[in-house]
């Protein structure tokens, strides 16, 4: 398409039954966030879109577990999400929610328009029920084995593993979220979307019409589905949590949330525009506005063929551009699981690291899953910020503010004469923002900002080479020019940087007093503009824009994972079964004495074995114990233990073992000796 005249930018409507994490920010909302200030910051006419999706089975499954309504739990976790995206920097236009009336009419009257013109077909199905729960199984309150991946915690309406969507029925071996019961087969009735009825349009508009500019995991998902056969997808549930189905025969039944969910864009910009006076068609139903979805992979199937279809079959709105999913972000090695608590939350972050938004925003641009999927680590967490955003970024520009406020009162020096280099520097800053858009422009976000980290590189060689500190004492006259280069590159860092560091942006634009005064401030004017800082301008004095992360900070982060990954093992460890029965005389045969560890050496080449020398009052003796990955020798010397001294002896390595120390664990996995109360008590004292 020709340049556009506006552009509407949705993002993936998170579910209200928790607050948002890293994987949700570096799937979605920081690439949208970059996107949308950058357009911005070139002038574009720009509606950036999001809100709460409040329909949602997961929502009902919270609201069951927690023993509240679902409203209670949108409520509660709406607003946590709303205040975590504005303390956090993500510049919504209109933050809605599906709750909300507006949006209610808006995907009602959507509905009804495509029931009147006949673009539904209605059937009575077999559906998955829970006879204990006495309700359908719709969605996430069914789950069981993929039949794509085999994935056996698949959900009924997607696979989170290979992405796959699916049907409640098409899962192996489905058992019921709510019971735990084997669901049974029951009847009734659901309006469908037929998705094979517009195979045709949907072939030409993707495979043909954006096989070169889609990214190739979104281009590739979207085939992979095209190409395996489109089938009619139901928009309706037996519910009683969503937006009721609004025409004749839909008593107790709802508006599937894939229906309703991305129908929210078009209320939240409804929203929008009534609170600002403007008309919101233009932004759904104009050939010259750009449409743009920011989602993650399992959205991906949702927005590039069921959306479409729907707005195609209602004939009045746009279809979307461009639809750059990005893939699955990894914690510590490990998928990201909001049950077991293996995630980084947004609200936890904001508390813990208070004024260090952009360190997460760089950190995740840096590391985010564009093509295939990424790791975020802490330690990667730190390194980024102590040797890029702190050493590069922050180094170059605090060396600027002090020596220009140190030689020159704060005043930006006239330059004299320049340089080969001088002229080479300056050229090569005008060159960045046309660099830099060109990426962003593409959605490769990730090799954007290490394009304006290059920018800051740029000025810290800069000075390095050209050393002011030195030269100051020689040349008065070349040192005037030098920081005059150097305050230039510093203002479009202020300007390039706010796409991707806002807040740092900000505080460098103050610190430059960049509100004053003949001060370029847009995108464009870094790359036409000859003088940034005019001489004469006065900034203001230095401040840290970023401050450096200790190691006991990210160790913190660490000893909090390790604690939610013990106690999910403890949740999820299974306790032996008893064993058979035995009699009393079984149980006297069994000779158990309080003995003392006298020696304690590892087994040669065994990484689990202890050679303990033991005095059970009776002897001393050999016992080979498998504890050495639980303690040292050092720390077992001299502790009371309780021993069974008539086991029969066996070999292990070569050493006969004469014995059994008695071990167990405890909820953590923790490996413990079965202590006697030994208070005073001698070796050889038969426990009985």
């Amino acid at each position: 398409m020709n340049k556009p005249k506006r552009y509407t930018i949705t993002s993936a409507l998170p579910y209200t039954n928790g607050p948002i994490h890293i994987g949700h920010l570096a799937g979605v909302y920081v690439p949208a966030d970059i996107y949308a200030r950058y357009l911005r910051l070139t002038g574009n006419d720009v509606v950036f879109i999001g809100g709460s999706d409040e329909h949602g089975v997961p929502i009902t499954i919270k609201a069951k577990n927690e023993g509240v309504s679902p409203q209670d739990v949108v409520d509660k976790y709406h607003a946590i999400i709303k205040q975590s995206f504005e303390e956090f920097g993500i510049t919504f236009d209109n933050y809605s929610r599906t709750s909300a009336k507006i949006h209610h009419e808006t995907a009602s009257e959507f509905f009804k328009t495509l029931y009147d013109k006949g673009e539904f077909i209605e059937e009575s199905t077999e559906q998955l029920y829970d006879e204990k729960a006495n309700q359908f199984l719709a969605d996430r309150f069914v789950t069981g084995t993929c039949p794509k991946c085999g994935n056996e915690e698949a959900y009924g309406d997607q696979c989170e593993k290979c992405g796959t969507s699916l049907n409640a029925t098409d899962l192996i071996n489905p058992k019921s979220a709510l019971t735990g019961n084997v669901p049974t087969l029951k009847e009734t009735k659901h309006w469908f979307l037929p998705l094979d009825k517009h195979e045709a349009f949907l072939k030409e508009w993707i495979l043909e019409g954006h096989k070169k500019d889609w990214k190739p995991n979104v281009y590739g998902q979207v085939k992979s589905w095209i190409d395996d056969g489109l089938r009619p997808r139901a928009v309706t549930r037996d519910l009683d949590w969503g937006i009721p189905v609004p025409v004749e025969g839909g008593e107790g039944k709802v508006l599937y949330v894939w229906f309703d969910a991305p129908i929210g864009y078009i209320s939240s910009t409804k929203e929008w525009a009534q609170r600002e006076g403007k008309d919101w068609e233009p932004y759904w139903k104009s050939d010259d506005t750009k449409l743009v979805h920011f989602i993650g992979k399992d959205n991906i199937v949702f927005h590039c063929i069921i959306f479409p279809a729907m707005l195609k079959a209602e004939g009045s709105y746009i279809l979307p551009e461009n639809v750059p999913a990005n893939e699955f972000l990894n914690l510590e090695g490990n998928k990201l699981s909001t049950s077991k608590n293996w995630a980084v939350w947004l609200p936890e972050y904001l508390k813990e690291f208070p004024g260090q938004q952009d360190v997460l925003r760089y950190t995740l641009t840096a590391s985010a899953p564009e093509t295939k999927d990424n790791d975020f680590t802490w330690k990667d967490f730190q390194a980024r910020n102590n040797n890029e955003l702190v050493a590069i970024f922050g180094n170059f520009i605090n060396r600027v503010v002090v020596l220009t406020n140190k030689y020159y009162n704060g005043v930006v020096p006239a330059p004299n004469a320049f340089s080969q280099v001088d002229e080479e520097t300056l050229a090569a800053v005008k060159a960045y923002p046309d660099v830099i858009s060109s990426s962003i422009e593409r959605y490769r976000f990730r090799e954007a900002q290490q394009e304006l980290m290059n920018l800051a590189r740029l000025g810290n060689k800069y000075l390095a080479d050209e050393e002011p500190w030195k030269v100051v004492k020689l040349d008065e006259a070349r040192t005037q020019t030098i920081m005059y280069v150097a305050l230039q590159i510093a203002s479009a860092l202020a300007t390039l940087s706010e796409p991707f560091l806002p807040f740092t942006s900000a505080k460098l634009k103050s610190m430059l007093n960049r509100t004053s005064g003949d001060v370029a401030t847009s995108w464009n004017e870094v790359s036409i503009k000859e003088v940034l800082l005019p001489a004469g301008h006065q900034i203001a004095q230095a401040e840290l824009l970023f401050s450096k992360i200790e190691d006991d900070t990210i160790q913190f982060q660490l000893d909090k994972l390790e604690a939610s990954k013990k106690a999910n093992e403890a949740a999820n460890k299974t306790v032996e079964p008893q064993k058979d029965t035995i009699t009393f005389d079984d149980f006297t045969k069994l000779d158990l004495r309080v003995g003392t560890i006298l020696e304690a050496e590892k087994m040669p080449k065994a990484k689990k074995l202890l050679v303990l020398k033991v005095d059970t009052g009776i002897d001393v003796r050999t016992i080979v114990s498998g504890i050495a990955e639980s303690f040292t020798p050092e720390e077992v010397v001299g502790k009371q233990v309780t021993v069974l001294v008539n086991l029969a002896p066996r070999a292990l390595r070569g050493v006969e073992s004469e014995g059994m120390i008695l071990m167990t664990e405890t909820a953590e996995g923790k490996l413990v000796f079965v202590n006697p109360d030994t208070a005073g008590v001698t070796n050889g004292l038969q426990i009985s």
